[in-house]
């Protein structure tokens, strides 16, 4: 299958955007004209460009108000066409978008806008090129593919065909299955885009908010399984209006569409569509070229730079933190730390990955490494997905453990479950436990802050290379503006991260950015089964806590029903708490780190969420504190 992206979808100049797409791997691209009206070359250059790098010219687009003109401006539309022709041929291309009308002037006299395609079919066909004809979901006479095909089946001329754009039809609530009644040889290209379920104008919607396949809501497996099994086999090209997409850099808008492209095609090829496809179209292309999505099994570890002194008071914390040093890397400065099923690993080496991420951001989570099912294929996928590996320069008989970049240049391990202690057995020397344990059990979620702008990115990584599924995105009251946060998250809840960002300058997720220098983890989940017995152990040890006001008690207490002693509990602990259905969850946190990062203690009940009608609470909590000097550990 052919995968295309037009121009529009990226920012840049036309060149720059052309080069863009041949990275990304793209094979075709269609060309937006107003980006070739605002090119300095001409078009016979952008087309030499266009083959030189390997590509194929899918489409020339947008030809507007054709359809159901009087005269004389029926005529005039036909001498723009010839124009158009003229630069198509120039450019390669061979189909042009007719979009579905939307003048005041235009008929809808069936009998014109028919007689209007087949004189330009005659016209586009004497030439060698051919017209495809897109229904606008705000088109003034046609708004519905299904209308679109009838005027084209109805037409019969050769040159003639349909183009399909999932928003148009996905935004209305076109059934899918009426695509089932469209002749596929008749579908000369197909656009997609995903869109958050929203209720707005559709013309804005269109134009600020389309995304990626596997970023919004709309059902595009099932959209491109229908055409599948029915038998088209034409480009595939994503057509994206996005106000972010715009702000972002040509290249990273690139990777993500093919990435966007590539995870769609596999869940496809992994549905029903691929069993009703029939042979001869299976060779062509109609499977999968991924091994199947990374299922995790749990995080591992979680990796942190720190230089030497840092790593003192990262020691200190994760002592009263409950946590004893285990052991000792046979050839490195770097130590691990264990609770239960709880592994963190403190890097010191001067000349490491994790010195060079230290310089920049601070002590920090470097790393994250993560049991998963097929390490082998795990890679593979990530290769496919054009997510990069990451290799570190081996000692003396050391492990080369597998790696991929991951957020704010971070890196993510993997690490072949079932063969963990093998890895903890042979880099590092075993040293006795020194009894702290607070009862804290696994890492229950991850929670990673970034630009706004990059959410959309994140998301789509983790959905295209891991087994998970995520959650609405919610919108959480910081004192200082708004966080937006949204979580991916695996059946069994093995690998749970959230993703936050804000577009306010003064929030504490942005607040984060800035003293961070970039994206990255800005706190750690960790799982208990007694969040009171907990509590009570790590104020013991002398875990410095985040205190949370008497007023959120009280109305804790009103509006759940909670028994005074409980309340009272909850209070002196400073545990928050919140309940969904039959569930309830338990959440309490430590002062930061350095201002960096600090921990949530958690305890679920049957419940799977992430307590985010606690967030404003906690947000504020911390922005008191924001002022004062970073917490210590005595």
């Amino acid at each position: 299958m052919l995968m295309s992206i037009a121009t529009v979808s990226i920012s840049g100049s036309l060149d720059a955007k052309l080069r863009a797409i041949h990275d990304a791997r793209f094979q075709g691209v269609e060309i937006f004209e107003n980006d070739l009206l605002s090119f300095g070359g001409s078009a016979p250059e952008v087309g030499a460009l266009i083959r030189d790098l390997g590509l194929t010219c899918t489409c020339f687009q947008p030809f507007r108000d054709f359809e159901g003109m009087p005269e004389p401006q029926r005529r005039r539309v036909f001498e723009r066409a010839e124009r158009k022709f003229d630069l198509m041929q120039e450019l390669g291309a061979s189909l042009l978008l007719v979009c579905s009308n939307v003048s005041p002037a235009s008929s809808n006299d069936r009998g014109r806008i028919v007689d209007d395609f087949r004189e330009l079919g005659e016209r586009a066909g004497a030439r060698g090129l051919r017209i495809g004809f897109e229904a606008l979901a705000w088109g003034r006479h046609v708004a519905d593919h299904r209308e679109a095909w009838s005027i084209v089946r109805e037409v019969g001329h050769p040159a003639i065909g349909l183009i399909l754009d999932s928003f148009h039809s996905l935004a209305r609530n076109i059934p899918i299955d009426s695509l089932c009644e469209i002749d596929p040889a008749k579908v000369f290209l197909v656009q997609l885009a995903d869109a958050p379920m929203l209720q707005m104008d559709l013309l804005q919607w269109s134009r600020h908010f389309r995304n990626m396949p596997g970023q919004g809501d709309f059902p595009l497996v099932d959209y491109v399984s229908t055409l599948v099994a029915l038998g088209c086999d034409c480009p595939l090209s994503l057509e994206i209006f996005n106000d972010r997409f715009r702000a972002a850099s040509a290249s990273t808008v690139a990777v993500d569409g093919r990435r966007s492209l590539s995870f769609l095609w596999d869940e496809v090829m992994r549905g029903p569509a691929r069993a009703q496809a029939d042979t001869d179209r299976i060779r062509r292309g109609g499977r999968s070229e991924l091994p199947p999505r990374v299922v995790c099994r749990g995080v591992e570890f979680l990796e942190f730079a720190a230089n030497e002194s840092e790593a003192v008071d990262l020691g200190r914390m994760f002592t009263v933190l409950g946590f004893s040093q285990v052991g000792k890397h046979r050839s490195k400065d770097v130590t691990r730390w264990r609770q239960q099923d709880i592994n963190f690993v403190i890097n010191s080496e001067p000349e490491s990955f994790a010195r060079s991420y230290d310089n920049v951001h601070g002590a920090s989570v470097c790393a994250v490494g993560l049991r998963v099912e097929g390490l082998q294929e795990a890679m593979l996928r990530a290769r496919g997905l054009q997510i990069g590996k990451f290799s570190d320069p081996l000692g003396l008989a050391e492990l080369q453990m597998p790696a991929v970049q991951g957020v704010g240049g971070s890196l993510v391990y993997f690490m072949e479950s079932g063969h963990e202690r093998e890895v903890w057995n042979d880099e590092f020397i075993p040293l006795s436990e020194q009894g702290h344990d607070a009862g804290l059990l696994s890492v229950d979620h991850i929670a990673q802050t970034m630009q706004y702008e990059e959410m959309l990115s994140w998301l789509l990584y983790y959905l295209s290379l891991f087994e998970v599924t995520k959650t609405a995105q919610f919108e959480i009251a910081d004192p200082l503006g708004l966080v937006y946060s949204q979580a991916i998250q695996s059946a069994d809840g093995a690998l749970r991260i959230t993703l936050n960002g804000s577009a306010s300058a003064q929030t504490l997720s942005s607040r984060f950015l800035q003293g961070y220098v970039g994206a990255g983890v800005q706190y750690i989940a960790l799982a208990t089964r007694d969040i009171v017995a907990t509590a009570r152990r790590l104020r013991d040890l002398g875990l410095p806590m985040l205190p949370i006001p008497r007023n959120y008690y009280d109305d804790l207490e009103a509006r759940f029903g909670l028994d005074a002693g409980t309340v009272g509990e909850l209070s002196e602990l400073n545990i928050l708490y919140d309940r969904e259905a039959n569930g309830e969850y338990f959440q309490l946190y430590s002062r930061a780190f350095a201002k960096r990062f600090f921990f949530e203690i958690v305890e679920r009940r049957n419940y799977n969420g992430y307590g985010t009608a606690n967030a404003a609470i906690r947000l504020a909590a911390q922005s008191r504190y924001r002022l004062e000097a970073p917490a210590r550990v005595a």
